[in-house]
């Protein structure tokens, strides 16, 4: 009995914890923040979650409130990324053994004993098949002057859009995008697409770019001078079609950012020359040099 008490005083001060963790920050978690996600939903069984399920669920900040557990993940094929944590969801369990009537209802009832099980977000597994990969109704339509850009790159890399992640991939030489209508809206898509390509122009047949060719350890100067490559291009081709980009670097890139500049005072300028270079190769003009055309 001691056991059965403290496991399920366990699981009462694990929920309770998370919920204290987000009014701490300011957040409110039962103030409906699923509301531009959806309602949390299982992929699979297509049910949402409800009682305390939907608000632990949706107060994880997904862009879609889809989940599903390990093994019906593993079911249709795909994978867990590395590194991710599981969410918890509860539910009562009834014990055979009968709890002591009180003194207002004469009759035992069955004893109700709080369990737990855990699911992923769609966006911490890979491999979803994509008609299974719901999509919300955005109203998100292509802008000319990008897909001009994009249609208009030389020897540009093969663009599929199967998975719910966006990655150049520099041994198979494709670009993987989430679908249009998974992005608050156009400018964030090609913004993301325009990252990619940049970084597919290190590729050994275009720029043949030492930072991509190396593959570098994560948060390593090379891994961060690479990435601040793709971002600053971003930047340059965004201007170019006269789009804006109001999403948020991750606190990780921005570290490994800071620490590189403090380390090496020509960072910034390396990192600059080299976007300009795979922007010009995109958009396929000849290079000045020392900044002049």
């Amino acid at each position: 009995m001691a056991t059965q008490s403290k496991a399920r005083k366990d699981v009462y001060a694990i929920i309770t914890e998370k919920i204290m963790e987000k009014l701490e920050q300011g957040t409110v978690p039962w103030r409906k923040p699923w509301a531009d996600a959806g309602i949390p939903t299982n992929l699979v069984s297509k049910r949402p979650y409800r009682g305390i399920n939907l608000m632990l669920l949706a107060m994880a900040g997904y862009e879609y409130n889809v989940f599903l557990t390990s093994k019906q993940l593993k079911d249709i094929g795909g994978s867990i990324k590395p590194d991710v944590k599981p969410h918890l969801v509860v539910y009562y369990n009834y014990s055979d053994k009968e709890q002591e009537p009180d003194e207002e209802d004469t009759e035992p009832k069955k004893r109700a004993i709080l369990r737990y099980y855990t699911v992923f977000n769609i966006a911490q597994c890979e491999n979803i098949p994509e008609n299974l990969i719901p999509m919300f109704s955005r109203d998100i339509k292509p802008i000319v002057a990008c897909e001009k850009v994009v249609e208009g790159m030389p020897h540009k890399p093969k663009l599929q859009h199967k998975e719910q992640r966006a990655y150049y991939d520099p041994l198979k030489d494709y670009v993987n995008m989430p679908k249009m209508q998974s992005f608050e809206n156009s400018d964030a898509y090609y913004s993301t697409l325009f990252h990619e390509l940049v970084h597919s122009t290190g590729h050994h047949s275009r720029v043949n770019r030492q930072g991509l060719i190396e593959m570098a350890e994560f948060g390593s100067d090379p891994y961060s001078l690479e990435e601040l490559v793709a971002e600053i291009g971003s930047c340059y081709l965004q201007s170019h079609v006269g789009i804006t980009d109001e999403l948020e670097q991750s606190t990780a890139y921005i570290q490994g950012w800071l620490s590189a500049l403090k380390n090496d005072r020509r960072f910034i300028f390396t990192a600059s020359t080299a976007a300009q270079k795979a922007v010009d190769y995109i958009l396929g003009v000849q290079s000045g040099e020392d900044g002049k055309e």
